[in-house]
């Protein structure tokens, strides 16, 4: 192809006007290859590839040494394979395949005004002020299980009696906390 190669204004065949800035030269040329080359390389990407074709053109627009470049083709390619190569090590820093986007139905704002803390608090010494008053294994059985997470099975063994026995336990804590969340109601 004839004409000035160099950063700056190329003849383009097909183009009114006979010519254009070199790199919109470029992106009516090479755009289809470009988001062909991306979606072959890195499908998971999917609607990211216009954004990576464009991340070629503003590379090669911000390039200023204005020296010729002998073969295009491969420059724009070597340059869409730096761009996936440096997309991958900035996923990789921000660990952004484990990011969770901000969605208010998920993680809604929490209401924490001085009387809901109150009612919390009054809440927890009610359960403590309950599990206090358990029979010992009952109380044991019952913390096991809801908050060290502990099946039934395991928590039989540790404490040396049947699952039956650790369900009637269970069962007995749950209905005591029950009844004083009823009382404090009324």
């Amino acid at each position: 192809m004839a004409g000035d190669r160099r950063y700056g204004r190329a003849p383009v065949s097909g183009v009114s006007g006979g010519e254009q800035p070199f790199v919109e030269a470029l992106a009516v040329r090479y755009r289809g290859a470009l988001d062909r080359f991306f979606a072959r390389r890195a499908p998971q990407l999917g609607g990211d590839t216009e954004d990576l074709t464009q991340e070629v053109f503003l590379r090669l627009a911000t390039r200023g040494d204005g020296e010729q470049i002998e073969r295009v083709d491969g420059y724009i390619f070597q340059t869409a394979s730096s761009v996936l190569t440096d997309r991958a090590r900035r996923a990789a820093v921000r660990a952004g395949d484990r990011h969770v986007c901000y969605e208010e139905d998920y993680h809604a704002v929490e209401d924490f005004s001085p009387e809901r803390v109150l009612l919390a608090r009054e809440q927890v010494a009610m359960v403590r002020t309950v599990l206090e008053r358990l029979p010992d294994r009952v109380r044991a059985a019952f913390v096991l299980h809801r908050f060290e997470e502990l099946g039934y099975a395991e928590i039989a063994t540790r404490l040396g009696v049947s699952v039956s026995s650790i369900e009637k336990y269970i069962s007995q804590a749950l209905k005591e906390l029950t009844a004083a969340r009823m009382r404090d109601e009324l």
